[in-house]
């Protein structure tokens, strides 16, 4: 197998980070597997058959810098390039700015999602425009388009992180290196279980895995799935803020960190 293709998936312990890492290797191809949770995840690869000439485990917290890009160059020592970098390890969760606590909250949702998708790619660019060739694939959100009440600290983090995308894309495209930008609608995952309104066109991990794959073989450079919560997305943007505010009077807010709504 030392000559199948990589793939390097943070957050891979569970929801969207589980299925893609099965969608690539079902079609043969190595997978290099992040998490906080190493052991835990260990155990599941080992259930589904995968030795350590196809699957290695990285322990790593994404919101810790010298920790993910320790991972990266432990990859690289050990697997080689990958030649897709996946950053989907993310957190959700609700916030109330009159709560003082709560800032601890939007710090840790923008150190995960933000700052935590660049630390994931920051080993591989380099060596990436060496060899002219990479993709780097960024797990944005549908909640990055427009603010959701209750979800400040969520939806501005994936608004920065389709911007940071767009703005990578920009700076490696010379190098034959490809950015990807993937904007999930609702996944059924443990992100989302908890949500306390409805979730239009939500989607099974594995079908979402399977859209993500096609997605970056050919290399869009961003990509919401599933297409309809991209029109829905677009509808939303055009909308009035009047309109906009009007719509969302009353819906449910996300759940607050320590178990409260927020907003």
């Amino acid at each position: 197998m030392a000559g199948a293709p990589l793939v390097l998936i943070t957050g891979a312990s569970s929801g969207i980070g589980q299925a893609l890492a099965q969608r690539y290797r079902a079609d043969g191809w190595r997978v290099a597997l992040v998490a906080r949770r190493a052991a835990e995840l260990q155990a599941w690869a080992q259930a589904q058959g995968w030795g350590a000439e196809v699957c290695a485990v990285y322990a790593a917290d994404v919101r810790d810098p010298a920790s993910i890009t320790a991972a990266g160059r432990a990859c690289l020592g050990a697997q080689g390039l990958p030649d897709v970098v996946i950053a989907n390890a993310g957190i959700s969760v609700g916030i109330d700015t009159a709560i003082y606590e709560d800032l601890e909250v939007m710090r840790a949702t923008l150190e995960t999602n933000v700052l935590g998708m660049a630390a994931t790619f920051h080993p591989f660019v380099g060596p990436m425009r060496a060899r002219r060739a990479g993709t780097l694939v960024g797990i944005a959100s549908v909640a990055g388009i427009r603010g959701l009440p209750g979800h400040g600290a969520y939806c501005s983090s994936k608004a920065a992180a389709i911007s940071y995308c767009e703005s990578l894309r920009g700076e490696l495209r010379a190098d034959g290196v490809k950015v990807v930008t993937l904007v999930p609608g609702y996944v059924d995952t443990p992100l989302t279980q908890q949500n306390r309104y409805s979730m239009p066109f939500l989607l099974r991990p594995e079908a979402f895995a399977q859209r993500a794959f096609d997605a970056i073989r050919v290399g869009a450079s961003y990509r919401v799935i599933p297409w309809q919560m991209g029109l829905v997305a677009k509808l939303l943007r055009l909308l009035p803020n009047a309109l906009f505010d009007r719509a969302l009077a009353g819906r449910p807010r996300k759940h607050r960190q320590g178990g409260g709504a927020a907003g």
